[in-house]
């Protein structure tokens, strides 16, 4: 079996990818017209649908993680990673979603935060704080490293160009549209994409139909030929699904932190009016059950590559899915795959470089260097997005650096790399939100302990491999460093409320 593509696809992928360009580009063009100043490029200035924004929400929410990295997680470890990465981890998400985002919102829209980092020093009334958030949003450019290398791994087996240069080309476009479009360009494309995501994602999960002939049973023998661990509810080859305490409680905690990254949360702050939160809110529900399933397409890769080999070359993990869709689809089908997958990284990779970028030029450069760079000028709106530009040109060249590191020198996955990053950003920005938006009266010195310990506690965990007592995991896995750090950053954060509250009664 081929993963090579044939010349059919090489050249239609071609053709169906630059009009693909085009069609963003003229959508980031319209949206660029209207933006006159940096809040404009964050939030937005288009009164926008719930449901479209929903739609947006589902797309950056879903990224190439759970489209192109995650089945290879799949087709490694089986069922134990599909409990973990389809059920457990969507679950705890969604609720937390669907709690979180009201109270963001409602704090969010009155103080008229664009950023994470914003809402965290209005909240608390703290400068520091915000700069403190907004230096740890660097932490999320290991996510931008994941998608880009999940996407030069789709593209380049589709159209057989070598993996350097698909990283240079899709960098340079995405990054280069991204200076200029802004949310208002973000929300049109990212509703195409969520459209494009859904119609590949049923056919992903249909694709395997033929496995199961033989009905549920029949599928989980062929699995079980291959390895029987395949098959187990735990997979103690692996250092992510070894126990259930990796699997469930570890995901569970991360599943319901992980909504508190900004291309995630702040999305709810496109909406005009707070009686389109319902409506925006079952829209992307329900399309983001329905993406996160998507990961069960690995044990169909499986069962395609069974040694997880073609011709001999052993396959790396965050190429088994693109090697599957090659080998799997006729030509026009496997194009519209490629275009949802691709859809999959940019929704989620034109999100994070707005939010990032604008944090870096909000939060970090005009607080320091304000006074000197832009209030002397005659329009400071004006070189703020300017300055936001030149922000964005730098994270392409980290982007491009870093993913070339992961593409040659990968920790098993890019997804290792990411989770440690992102892990780490939303573990310290958990009892923040948490508190900020369900307990009226907090000292600041509460959420900032709590922001501290969850980083010390989450690097010390995974860069010293420390283990839990009770069970297999250790902080290797990024998901069971993120829990503990939670955790202690929850029990840590709690503490300091009640006495700093004892101690304003005392007074």
């Amino acid at each position: 079996m081929n993963t090579f593509a044939s010349i059919n696809l090489v050249t239609l992928g071609w053709i169906v990818i630059i009009a693909y360009m085009v069609v963003i580009l003229f959508f980031v063009v319209h949206g660029a017209r209207k933006i006159s100043n940096i809040s404009d490029y964050a939030v937005g200035n288009i009164t926008f649908s719930p449901i479209a924004v929903g739609l947006a929400l589902a797309a950056s929410m879903t990224s190439a993680a759970t489209f192109i990295i995650n089945p290879g997680f799949i087709a490694l470890y089986g069922i134990s990673a599909v409990i973990s990465y389809a059920f457990i981890l969507p679950t705890a998400a969604l609720i937390s979603l669907v709690v979180l985002t009201k109270g963001f919102r409602k704090h969010g829209s009155n103080v008229k935060a664009i950023t994470m980092a914003q809402w965290m020093g209005t909240r608390y009334k703290s400068s520091g704080y915000s700069l403190f958030f907004a230096f740890l949003s660097l932490l999320l450019i290991t996510f931008i490293v994941l998608i880009v290398v999940g996407l030069v791994k789709i593209l380049s087996k589709t159209l057989n160009v070598n993996e350097l240069n698909i990283l240079i080309g899709i960098v340079v476009f995405i990054f280069g549209y991204m200076m200029f479009g802004g949310a208002n360009s973000m929300v049109y494309t990212n509703t195409i994409q969520a459209i494009l995501m859904l119609i590949v994602a049923f056919i992903l999960l249909g694709s395997g139909y033929e496995h199961f002939s033989n009905g549920i049973h029949g599928f989980l023998d062929k699995l079980r030929t291959i390895d029987p661990n395949l098959i187990q509810t735990t997979n103690s080859t692996s250092f992510l699904f070894r126990d259930y305490f990796e699997i469930i409680f570890a995901q569970i905690v991360v599943g319901v932190a992980i909504v508190c990254q900004p291309h995630i949360i702040t999305k709810s702050l496109l909406l005009k009016t707070d009686k389109d939160i319902n409506r925006y809110l079952i829209t992307g529900v329900i399309t983001e059950i329905i993406f996160f399933l998507v990961v069960i397409t690995g044990l169909y890769a499986r069962l395609t590559f069974p040694n997880l080999t073609v011709n001999g070359l052993p396959l790396k993990m965050d190429g088994i899915l693109s090697a599957y869709v090659v080998a799997e689809f006729p030509v026009f089908i496997g194009l519209i795959v490629v275009m949802g997958l691709i859809s999959a990284g940019l929704s989620t990779l034109e999100g994070l470089i707005q939010s990032i970028s604008t944090t870096i030029t909000a939060d970090i450069i005009d607080p320091i260097f304000g006074k000197t760079l832009i209030s002397k000028s005659k329009n400071p709106e004006k070189v703020k997005i300017f300055i936001n530009k030149i922000v964005i040109v730098l994270l392409a060249i980290a982007a491009i650096v870093l993913s070339y590191d992961q593409l040659i020198n990968p920790k098993l996955s890019v997804a290792i790399f990411a989770q440690n990053g992102v892990y780490a950003y939303f573990a310290a920005a958990f009892v923040p939100i948490l508190f900020g938006m369900f307990i009226k009266s907090v000292s600041k010195i509460v959420p900032i302990a709590a922001s501290f310990s969850a980083i010390i506690v989450h690097f010390t965990m995974y860069y010293g491999k420390i283990g839990i007592p009770f069970s297999q995991s250790s902080g290797e896995n990024p998901g069971v460093a993120a829990c503990m750090a939670i955790l202690i950053s929850l029990i840590v954060g709690g503490l300091l409320l009640k006495l700093t509250k004892e101690t304003n009664n005392d007074k």
